[in-house]
């Protein structure tokens, strides 16, 4: 049974808000972040959670938003063997309404190769990424709420000196909740408290 504390965490100053474990540390307290994303790892475990507001991409059609954003997330870190493992249909979410037009989401889960900042291919670790595009068209944004968990690490990765090489631990078994259980947490619980923000 997982042992995990969750708490809601107020992201960008405090005008929007979701709810995760406590273990995930806020990664702008150890190096800069942009300013348009709120990034939190569990250096232990190697699984990190990020949520980015972006401009809203109406070229792109809801019904397969996330899969397009996750295929551009590979792109941009240059990701090898990329795979789309699923994807939901689209989801309205009254909680996320404004002026009576609710936001829509969709999901994707996709398996890549990817390295970690600076490092090459040769250490490219096996990653699971948990991707949802949460709509928000009245106010011109693109959320995206993205969940990276290792599946394999590569022993020349940097992540091999905290977490070790080889097959990734599954978190229930070291008493955490998996990675899939916080990306849904962390989508399902995603709340604006003030949309003069956008």
């Amino acid at each position: 049974m997982p042992q995990d504390i969750t708490y809601q965490h107020p992201l960008f100053g405090g005008k929007i808000s979701c709810t995760f474990p406590n273990r995930f540390q806020d990664v702008s307290d150890i190096r800069e972040v942009p300013d348009h994303q709120e990034v939190f790892a569990d250096p232990n475990r190697d699984e990190s959670l990020i949520i980015e507001l972006l401009e809203f991409k109406p070229d792109v059609a809801d019904n397969g938003s996330a899969v397009w954003f996750l295929q551009d997330l590979a792109c941009e870190q240059d990701a090898e063997g990329t795979l789309v493992i699923e994807q939901s249909g689209v989801l309205e979410a009254p909680c996320l309404t404004y002026y009576n037009t609710p936001a829509v989401v969709t999901t994707a889960v996709g398996q890549m190769a990817i390295s970690k900042g600076r490092q090459g291919r040769e250490a490219q670790n096996i990653v699971k990424v948990y991707l949802a595009n949460l709509r928000l068209k009245e106010v011109d944004t693109d959320v995206l709420v993205t969940a990276y968990e290792p599946i394999v690490i590569n022993p020349l990765s940097e992540s091999a000196d905290t977490v070790g090489a080889g097959v990734a631990v599954p978190a229930a078994q070291v008493g955490c909740t998996p990675m899939d259980e916080v990306f849904k947490l962390a989508v399902t619980s995603f709340r604006v408290l003030d949309w003069s923000f956008f």
